[in-house]
Formats: C-alpha cells, sequence, structure tokens
C-alpha cells in the first residue's frame, strides 16, 4: 500500500513540475522583448530631435520646403 502511494506522489509531483514548466515558460519573453524594442526606438528618438532641435534643421528643412512650394506656385 505504501509503494502504491509513494508512486501516486511521484507522478503527481512530476505533473505539478510539467504544469509549472509549462506556464512558466518563454510565453512572456517576446512582450517584454517588443518593450526593449520600444524604448529603445524611443530613445534614438530623443536623441534624434534633440540632435535636430539644437542645429536648427528642423526650420532650415521647413524653409526649404515652402520656398520650394512657393517657387512653383509663383
Amino acid at each position: 500500500m505504501l509503494a502504491v502511494i509513494c508512486a501516486a506522489q511521484a507522478a503527481l509531483l512530476a505533473g505539478l513540475a510539467a504544469l509549472r514548466r509549462h506556464r512558466l515558460g518563454d510565453g512572456g519573453q517576446s512582450t517584454a522583448e517588443y518593450a526593449l524594442v520600444l524604448l529603445g526606438a524611443a530613445a534614438i528618438a530623443v536623441l534624434v530631435i534633440s540632435w535636430a532641435t539644437d542645429t536648427n534643421l528642423i526650420g532650415k528643412l521647413f524653409d526649404f520646403v515652402i520656398g520650394k512650394v512657393m517657387g512653383r506656385a509663383g
């Protein structure tokens, strides 16, 4: 009788371990990877925007585009 109880307990523990491995697998890894990619993209965007603002490239680009549009219109 003790052998049957020990075998049942071992099978139950093995089943629980398999369930834990299945539940704690790589399921959330892709979400974390997407979050890291978004953080990296946001950091690069902040750097590019601050660089473009400090060098006044946005204003120069705007003036260039408006000048071309006005040149073609007039």
